[in-house]
This record gives C-alpha cells, sequence and structure tokens, in this order.
C-alpha cells in the first residue's frame, strides 16, 4: 500500500474500534511491507487477538511489540495500562504500541532502560521520518532501545541535585537553612513534584512551568511553591489547575529553603529531566549521598544493585511466600475442579489477604532500597494472583499491598527521610508500570512505619542505656552497619561503647562488629516469636574470632539456611567482600550455602568439617604470636637510624644499636623491605635508663610521648617510652634463635618468610619461634593453608585476603608426626623452595651483582610473584605438599574438604 493511499483511507475514518481495527493493522503490514499474521504462518509468534489472562491483545508480534487499539486518543493511556497488565504473559515485548485512528503511540519496553515515547499521527504517514518508524517497529524493534539505563537516568539526576545542594549551601547566609533535616524535606518535596507531574500527578508540567516561570526570581519561586506545597497538602486549586490531595508526612510542612539564581538554573535544567524514570533500587542512595556531606565522596561512585539486594530478599521474605501460593493454587484448582466456586474464590482472596498482611522490618534501614525491593517483590507476587485469577474468571482483583508493610528503623536523617519518598515513587511507578492505574485518594499517606532511631541502644541514651524495641515484624532484612570492634570506642566515643558492652554483657563479647549487635536483635526476635525469619549482611569477619559467637548463639536457638560465606557487595561506594546470613527457629530444613544444596551451615559458615569445634593444642602453645604493638610512631628512616647506629657511645657505655633495630611491617614482607629501623627499649626498661640511650630516647620523648600519654589505657599513657604491648613471651620463646618465621596477619596470599633474630616484626605480622626448616616447610604447605582459611577470616575489603591468628590457626593445627626421614624431606623441599623465591626476588647476574635495575626490582614482590604462580614455583609447592602428605600418611591427591575432615579428626583425637 502506499503512504499516500493509506492517509488518505484512514485519515478521517468514522467507524469504531471493533468494526476496523483488525483492517487497519492488515493495512498498516501492507504499509510497512511486512507479512500479515495469517501470511506469518506461525500464530504463536504473530497474531490478532493473542489470548492472555483476563483478556486479549489486539495484535501481538513475538520479541517485537505488543498492539491495543482504542477508537478514540482519548482512550490511549487505557490501552496502554492494558499492555502493561498483558506485557508479562506477552514475555515482556520491547515496544508498547497503542493507536486509535489519529494517533499512533509507541513506547519503549526494554528491561532496565528509560522509558521513551514516540507519537505517529495516521495523518503524517506519508511523510518518509514517520513511516520509517512505524517500519522499524515491525523489522528492526531494537532500534528504538534508548542510550541509558535506569541507573543512569537517576545518577544524572542525583547529579543535579548535588550542584544544587553545594551551590545552596555556598550562597545561604543561615547555615541552619541549608544543611540537615530541613533541607533534606524541602528537597524531597521538589524531587517528588518533578515526579509527581512526570507520572500524571500533577497537572502535566505544572512543577515545570513554576520554575520555568520564576528562576531568574528566587522570591517569586519561594512563594509559588510555598503556595503549591500548601494545595497538595490538602487539595484544591493552583491557579487554574486542580491540584488533588496528597497529604502524607511529605507535604505537612511547607517550610522552603531559599535558591539561589544558580541554584535555580541548575533546577531548571533538573525539570527538563523525565523524572518517571529514575530506579528507586539506588534512587536514595544516590540522593543521600548528595544531600549528605559525609558521603558525597561516594557520589559517583558504585552503588548495591537490585540483584544484589534479592539474595538477601528472595530466600528470606520470597521462597517461602512462593512455596504458599503453589500450595494455594493447588487447593483453588481442586476446589474449582469439585465445582466449588465459592470456596476457591474464598482461599484465593485468602492468600492475597496473606500478602496485605505481611509485615517487614529493615532495622538499619537507609534511603530503603531493601524495603523497596521487597515491596516490589510482594507486588509482583500479587499480581500473579490477580492474573491467576482473571484465568479462573474473576477480573475484578486489584493490589492490596502499601507501602505502610514496610518497617525501618534508621538514625541518619537524611536517609530516613529519602526512605519514605522512595517507597512512595516505587510503589507509585510499580502501579503505572503494571497497567493499574494510580487512584489512591490522599495520594500519600503518612509512613510512620518508618522510624529515625539508634537500632540497638534506645535514643543513643548513654545515661540511661536500654535496648530499642524493634516492631514485631515476620521478616527481617537488611544490611547494618559495618565498623570494626576496635574502632567502637573510637568512632562513636567512649560512653557508647561502654553502654554498649555493659547492656548487651555476655551476649556479644567486647570489640566485636558492630553488625554483630543487629544480629543477636534478630536472633532474639526470633527466640521471642516476634519474628520468622532474618537475612543480614556481615562483615566476613563474623564467621571468625568473638564475632562467631553471634552466629553460635543464632545455631542454638534456631539455625542458617542459606548463607554466602564470600560475597563481592558495594559498601559506601567500595567495592569489598562480605558475608550474607540468612536465618530462622530451625523450621526450614533445606539449606544452601554460596547456591549449593547442603545438609548443615556451620557457624563459620563453612561446609563439611566443623572446624568450629577444634581445640587450642597443648603441643602449640607458647609457640607463636603477635608481633609487638607499638600505639605509637616508633619507627624511624634508615637515614636516621644510620646516625644512631653510628653515634658514639653513650654515657653508660652502651651503643645505640642497643635499641635501634630493623623492623618490619606486613607490606615489607609482601613487597619490597623498606629498610626501617624501630626505637625498642625492650620489655622493663625504666624511663631512667631508657634516657642513657640520649638520641633515641629524645626521638621517642619528642615524637612518641605527645601521642602515648593521651591514649586511654593508663599503662599505655604511663610507660609511653616503651612499646605498648612489647610481647615479653615472644621475646623469650625467640631468645637463642639465630632467624625465626614470620607471615603477614592479613594478606591475599598465606605466606612464610625467615626473618634474622635482630629484626623485629610488628603487629602486622604473626611470628613463630621456629628456625627449622621442616616447621618452614609444614606451614607454609597446602595442609596448613587450608587449615589457616578455614580457622581464620577473610576481610570484606576485596584484595585484603584472609586474616590469619595465631590462636586459631596455629594453635589448633595438628602437625604430622613425621619420622625422621619425612622430616627431612619435608626441609629440604622448604629449604628449595625459599632458595628459588629467594632467587626471583633479587636476582644476580653470573658474577653476582644485581641482574636488574631498581625500577624492575621493585615489582620483584611475593605478591606479584604468587599471583602470577610461574610452573617453578607450582613445582616446588607440588613437592613440598607431598612430602607433607607423606608424613601425615596420607594420599598426596585429597581433596580441600577431606583434608580438613582429617585434620579436625587429628585436633580432636590429639585435644582429649
Amino acid at each position: 500500500m502506499k503512504p499516500e493511499d493509506f492517509v488518505a483511507k484512514w485519515r478521517n475514518v468514522q467507524f469504531g474500534e471493533k468494526q476496523a481495527s483488525q483492517e487497519m493493522f492488515l493495512d498498516i503490514c501492507a504499509l510497512v511491507e511486512h507479512p500479515t499474521p495469517v501470511a506469518f504462518g506461525n500464530r504463536e509468534v504473530f497474531a490478532l487477538e493473542k489470548g492472555v489472562p483476563g483478556g486479549r491483545a489486539d495484535a501481538y508480534y513475538e520479541e517485537h511489540f505488543g498492539w491495543e487499539f482504542k477508537g478514540d486518543d482519548a482512550d490511549l493511556d487505557a490501552g496502554l495500562n492494558q499492555l502493561l497488565r498483558y506485557q508479562v504473559h506477552l514475555k515482556t515485548p520491547p515496544l508498547l504500541i497503542v493507536s486509535s485512528f489519529r494517533t499512533i503511540r509507541i513506547q519503549t519496553n526494554f528491561p532496565g532502560m528509560e522509558t521513551v515515547r514516540h507519537e505517529i499521527p495516521v495523518a503524517s504517514l506519508d511523510q518518509r521520518d514517520q513511516l520509517d518508524k512505524l517500519r522499524r517497529a515491525f523489522h528492526a524493534p531494537a532500534d528504538f532501545r534508548p542510550n541509558r539505563t535506569l541507573d543512569a537516568v537517576t545518577k544524572d539526576t542525583a547529579d543535579l541535585f548535588h550542584a544544587i545542594v553545594l551551590d545552596m549551601e555556598r550562597s545561604n547566609a543561615d547555615p541552619s537553612a541549608s544543611s540537615g533535616e530541613k533541607l533534606a524535606r524541602y528537597l524531597n518535596q521538589i524531587m517528588f513534584c518533578l515526579y509527581a507531574e512526570d507520572a500524571g500527578l500533577l497537572p502535566g508540567g505544572l512543577f515545570t512551568q513554576i520554575v520555568r516561570n520564576h528562576f531568574h526570581n528566587p522570591e517569586l519561586f519561594d512563594r509559588a511553591v510555598r503556595g503549591l506545597f500548601q494545595q497538595m497538602a490538602g487539595g484544591g486549586l493552583f491557579g487554574a489547575d486542580e491540584v488533588a490531595h496528597f497529604n502524607g508526612d511529605l507535604f505537612n510542612t511547607t517550610e522552603t529553603v531559599e535558591f539561589s539564581l544558580n541554584a535555580l538554573y541548575l533546577l531548571n535544567q533538573a525539570a527538563e529531566k523525565d523524572w518517571r524514570n529514575i530506579e528507586p533500587s539506588i534512587f536514595g542512595t544516590l540522593f543521600e549521598r548528595a544531600l549528605d556531606a559525609s558521603k558525597r565522596s561516594q557520589l559517583g561512585a558504585h552503588y548495591t544493585g537490585a540483584d544484589d539486594i534479592g539474595l538477601v530478599v528472595e530466600p528470606v521474605v520470597m521462597e517461602p511466600l512462593r512455596r504458599e501460593w503453589e500450595a494455594a493454587r493447588r487447593e483453588v484448582d481442586d476446589l474449582i475442579s469439585e465445582e466449588n466456586q465459592d470456596g476457591a474464590r474464598v482461599r484465593l482472596e485468602e492468600f492475597q489477604q496473606r500478602l496485605f498482611e505481611i509485615n517487614v522490618l529493615d532495622p538499619a534501614c537507609g534511603s530503603g532500597n531493601f524495603l523497596y525491593i521487597t515491596l516490589r517483590s510482594l507486588l509482583d507476587m500479587e499480581r500473579e494472583v490477580i492474573d491467576f485469577a482473571a484465568t479462573r474468571g474473576w477480573r475484578d482483583l486489584t493490589p492490596r499491598v502499601k507501602p505502610d508493610q514496610m518497617h525501618g528503623l534508621e538514625i541518619n536523617p537524611y536517609a530516613a527521610e529519602l526512605a519514605r519518598t522512595a517507597l512512595w515513587i516505587g510503589y507509585i511507578q510499580w502501579h503505572q508500570a503494571n497497567g493499574f492505574p494510580y487512584t489512591q485518594q490522599p495520594i500519600l499517606t503518612p509512613l510512620n512505619t518508618i522510624r529515625r532511631t539508634d537500632a540497638i541502644l534506645a535514643d543513643g541514651d548513654t545515661d540511661n542505656p536500654r535496648e530499642t524495641e524493634w516492631p514485631d515484624a515476620e521478616f527481617i532484612i537488611g544490611n547494618p552497619p559495618f565498623l570494626g570492634g576496635g574502632l567502637i570506642r573510637q568512632n562513636l566515643g567512649d560512653e557508647y561503647a561502654e553502654s554498649l558492652f555493659s547492656l548487651y554483657g555476655s551476649r556479644i563479647p567486647n570489640f566485636s562488629d558492630i553488625c554483630c549487635y543487629w544480629f543477636e536483635k534478630a536472633r532474639e526476635m526470633l527466640a521471642t516469636n516476634k519474628a520468622s525469619r532474618c537475612g543480614l549482611l556481615a562483615t566476613q569477619g563474623i564467621r571468625g574470632g568473638a564475632n562467631r559467637q553471634v552466629l553460635q548463639r543464632i545455631k542454638e536457638s534456631g539455625d542458617i539456611f542459606a548463607a554466602y560465606s564470600d560475597r563481592p557487595w558495594v559498601l559506601e561506594g567500595a567495592a569489598v567482600h562480605v558475608s550474607i546470613v540468612c536465618f530462622d527457629n530451625g523450621t526450614q530444613s533445606e539449606r544452601k550455602l554460596n547456591y549449593q544444596s547442603v545438609s548443615v551451615i556451620n557457624s563459620n559458615l563453612t561446609v563439611g568439617a566443623n572446624t568450629t569445634l577444634a581445640q587450642p593444642l597443648r603441643e602449640n602453645s607458647r609457640r607463636s604470636f603477635i608481633g609487638p604493638s607499638p600505639k605509637a610512631p616508633f619507627d624511624i628512616a634508615p637515614e636516621l637510624a644510620a646516625e644512631m647506629l653510628t653515634a658514639p657511645l653513650n654515657v653508660n657505655g652502651r651503643p645505640n644499636s642497643d635499641v635501634v633495630r630493623p623492623v618490619m611491617n606486613a607490606r615489607d614482607i609482601t613487597q619490597r623491605p623498606r629498610g626501617m629501623y624501630t626505637i625498642d627499649f625492650g620489655v622493663d626498661t625504666s624511663e631512667e635508663d631508657a634516657a642513657f640511650y640520649e638520641a633515641p630516647f629524645e626521638y621517642i620523648r619528642t615524637h612518641v610521648k605527645p601521642v602515648r600519654i593521651k591514649n586511654r589505657r593508663n599503662r599505655y599513657a604511663e610507660l609511653w617510652w616503651m612499646y605498648a604491648e612489647a610481647r615479653p613471651g615472644m621475646r623469650q620463646a625467640l631468645s637463642g634463635l639465630s632467624r625465626y618465621i614470620a607471615t603477614p596477619r592479613v594478606s591475599k596470599h598465606r605466606l612464610f618468610v625467615w626473618i634474622p633474630s635482630n629484626t623485629m616484626c610488628n603487629d602486622s605480622n604473626g611470628v613463630f619461634a621456629f628456625d627449622d626448616d621442616y616447621t618452614f616447610g609444614v606451614l607454609h604447605s597446602r595442609f596448613h593453608e587450608l587449615w589457616a582459611r578455614a580457622m581464620g577470616t577473610q576481610l570484606r575489603e576485596v584484595e585484603s585476603g584472609f586474616r590469619y591468628t595465631p590462636t586459631t590457626c596455629f594453635e589448633t593445627f595438628p602437625f604430622p608426626e613425621a619420622d625422621g626421614d619425612q622430616r627431612e624431606a619435608i626441609a629440604i623441599a622448604a629449604a628449595r623452595l625459599n632458595e628459588l623465591r629467594e632467587g626471583w626476588l633479587n636476582p644476580a647476574d653470573a658474577d653476582g651483582n644485581p641482574a636488574l635495575p631498581p625500577k624492575d626490582l621493585s615489582r620483584r614482590t611475593l605478591t606479584n610473584l604468587y599471583n602470577q604462580r610461574p610452573a617453578w614455583l607450582a613445582n616446588a609447592h607440588a613437592t613440598l605438599d607431598a612430602a607433607v602428605a607423606a608424613a601425615y600418611g596420607w594420599p598426596a591427591n585429597l581433596d580441600d574438604a577431606e583434608i580438613l575432615e582429617r585434620l579436625l579428626a587429628l585436633n580432636l583425637q590429639r585435644s582429649e
């Protein structure tokens, strides 16, 4: 069909929708030179009157479009809602097309991408560009794919608001007006207005028109906005426009903050964006960073996406509900087959009521992304219920799940405000995206379920410490704050730390990571039947040490039914590794660890050998230590050390070499040694005797004393000239050895090295009082590394690796009972490994001189060597591992799980 013939035929048609829509569609096929559904020959792929639950789509073309015809332009929105309702059953086509006899509207529907609309007047199809656009819908729908993802759209809006906030903070004379909750509330109101007009909740372009009219006059803009907010609070006329009743928490105050001219100019830019497309799962996080000065460095960084949040929401909330829904569907169909329609309808409504009565708590909700994903998931399930009902003839069900089923506790005022807004926007978006017109009046209701409070210490009250009462909730989910136990006092203050320690007593060992308090509160909610299932994030440190006690308590009063021991995550804009723990009262029998079905999950988030049962072995006691801890800058550069070491004897007749010695930290082992020295007055040197070493003592008095006298611990402050923890037991154990073994306490690879006896390893290293190659070899074997990884913990930072703790990793390790030949074989293999490594680290030429320039030598580090793991290194380790396996009397090819089982059995046998 020629374009001019098509336009002439359909421009002024007077037929009704049903009389002419199919003929018009067939003419469109001819116009764009595409076979008709009948000629296409596959009704499942291309069809008219495609049946779906609850109705029919007028036309459907798989992986192309769903199409709905209406007789009049006024009905196009209703047609789009129908397609949105049908889209799941049409395999989510990339295009949704609604048309009348005057207009064809193409709306993009690519998952995760912004939505774009294209309006094509039927009368313009004799124009080449308009006809090409329609032709692409049939022949190349991918051409309509938008350029930006929903995440990118949301980030763009957050960046604009960031610029506005910065300008307001610079230009506002009243600091209290441009910071804190007042600013957060006002910008939330503005942001919601931008969303509301694009979502059709405010008259089209109303707020944008205010900005356009007054962006050159802050005073007029302020007056206009106040007037609009007043009408939104109760509903009424704003000029000639009727404004709906919004109500809710958001518009119960009309306090504004004056914008500068530049801020209004930026707001004018923001108003031109399409705010329908902001993504609630990251929206709150990005806007919180824009509002909160302490988080702005994270604004352009990573954020946690919906898929990651689903790792908690799915197993904790949705999986049991899916089981219930499956059972309910079977019961409904059984009742229908028994011709009990009324009973079937009642059973279906009971399950919908079940969804409506669910309460979910995030006790560290931040800006609401966990709660939003949960709300969306519940709505999606309710959509399944409604569709199921439609296929059984009941087409009058509508969504009932509400935002106030989501409960949150959050101490940050910006985040709490944004959580409420994100939930409302996401709730409205879901309705509109799924073809359910949003008709709730008032449009918003108060979300008092999001409380601004300290979740573990009620009101932060340290004078009268008591636990915060959490609201009852069937499901508890979330991402508690990550703060290492050693930093609680430093970051939150002495009074807060002491209040926590006294309040939670023996339930949470002092200096546990702060997230453990959320785990204990959630566990107690389960134990007292105030919750059914929980899923929380934690630092990886929760798997070991004092932290693990909270997981042991969870297993004593219930059980862990799903976990991820090591999962990449985004925390405050940084890529980290975390553990995810899902637990209940022990009801669920199926368990999964790291996606795999298992019979039991141990409290250290492992399966198989329960190494948490391992006991310290007497033969390993007092042989491994953490290096001395200075708690002040005792280390000095090589140049200053050289001056002290070459100085004349002191007045006591002793050289400075008595107290100035080489020092190594973990980085010196994993990278290149820095050549640093430290000033070490041992374990019992008096201040008077230390003063005899004049230059070292004066250095300590100038640089160390000011730091140490402020230390909270009296002994550290009073004995300021000595290391805070000098480790007398370690020094005694090392006495008489010419060398000893050391390992970084935290490293990506478990590395052991020889250290000369005159060199101190500080507290970033573990120290072993052995000087024999046999022990070095066993420690560097695969057997000890597997044990150390099982008994230690991995830090949350992606590249930091595992923490080695002498008490858990070494003192529990059962060495082989090797005979003389076996010990010698291990010693030879270990010495060879060390020789090869040293040759690679410091290569020499034929004359024994350094073979590499300093720049190339700087890249020769143990970390880089083990990252590359060349064949010669792998072979050396294989030889060592075979020798150690022979000493145990085990095959060399045992898998990891079998090795841990055997080592645990040895430990338990010897510990008896």
